[in-house]
């Protein structure tokens, strides 16, 4: 089985700066707004492509909920999903290079973690519903990202990924009617969520780390998805609903102007 060539997401320093970018980068509790926004620009950059949204489960005639842009207060158009998928749909290329191509993405199939978060399906979930699974959903995955970082350290990816998560999380809570129920995990329960993956051996470590990131990329992609399609129906209906009054103030004045020609 192959083994890994170079750290996930290493960056190649050619200015003479004692300081690696794997050394500025332990430490992703300080990471700070214009760092952040850094990072994902290099991840943005490095890609060479935009984002492209790639359903994990889209059935047949079902709409995307992405076709029409919503107003800018809306969650679902938020720059934040543009940063953190950017950052995500990196890894794929990432872990190709490091393994040479001797292990194809799809292999990480076999290495699902089982205390992965439900996403948010695309019917037959209120929008509150969602929002609430997006949140949590995200709280596990920040937990998990530390046994990525222990695999990789300085990983790019977790540190954009982490400070992001905080982002939506906020936002999330911000369209919320019951933000209140939000709350973060218990140490007991992080511990639980790590526990069983310090036992495997370092190959299956490695792979596992692998598997949460490209887990991740899914849930975001999903959860987005479900949010926009959420949003956009809502919209649609309230243009509906204002279409008649529009129609009966427009009769209106102009009846007020032909009696006053």
């Amino acid at each position: 089985m192959a083994q890994p060539t170079q750290p996930l997401l290493a960056l190649s320093i050619t200015s003479g700066s004692s300081t690696s970018a794997s050394q500025q980068l332990n430490m992703p509790s300080q990471l700070n707004l214009l760092s952040a926004v850094t990072l994902a620009a290099l991840l943005l950059h490095a890609s060479g492509a935009p984002v492209e949204d790639t359903p994990t489960d889209m059935p047949a005639g079902e709409p995307s909920g992405e076709e029409q842009a919503g107003p800018s207060n809306l969650l679902s158009v938020s720059p934040v999903w543009h940063a953190v998928l950017g950052a995500t749909k990196r890894h794929q290329k990432e872990f190709e290079d490091e393994f040479q191509h001797e292990l194809k993405y799809h292999f990480l199939e076999n290495y699902k973690v089982s205390s992965l978060p439900a996403g948010c399906p695309l019917s037959n979930f209120s929008k509150e519903a969602c929002l609430h699974r997006l949140a949590h959903g995200l709280r596990i995955y920040t937990v998990l990202l530390k046994h990525v970082e222990k695999e990789y350290p300085g990983n790019l990816i977790c540190s954009v990924v982490k400070y992001y998560s905080d982002l939506l999380i906020n936002l999330s809570k911000d369209k919320m009617r019951n933000p209140e129920q939000v709350t973060a995990l218990t140490s007991s329960q992080e511990a639980q969520l790590l526990g069983g993956l310090d036992h495997l051996d370092a190959f299956q470590r490695k792979m596992t780390a692998h598997s949460i990131l490209r887990q991740l990329h899914h849930f975001l992609v999903d959860s987005k998805r479900a949010i926009t399609k959420r949003e956009n129906t809502k919209a649609r209906m309230a243009d509906r609903l204002l279409a008649p009054i529009s129609f009966y103030n427009q009769k209106f004045k102009d009846e007020i102007i032909q009696k006053h020609l």
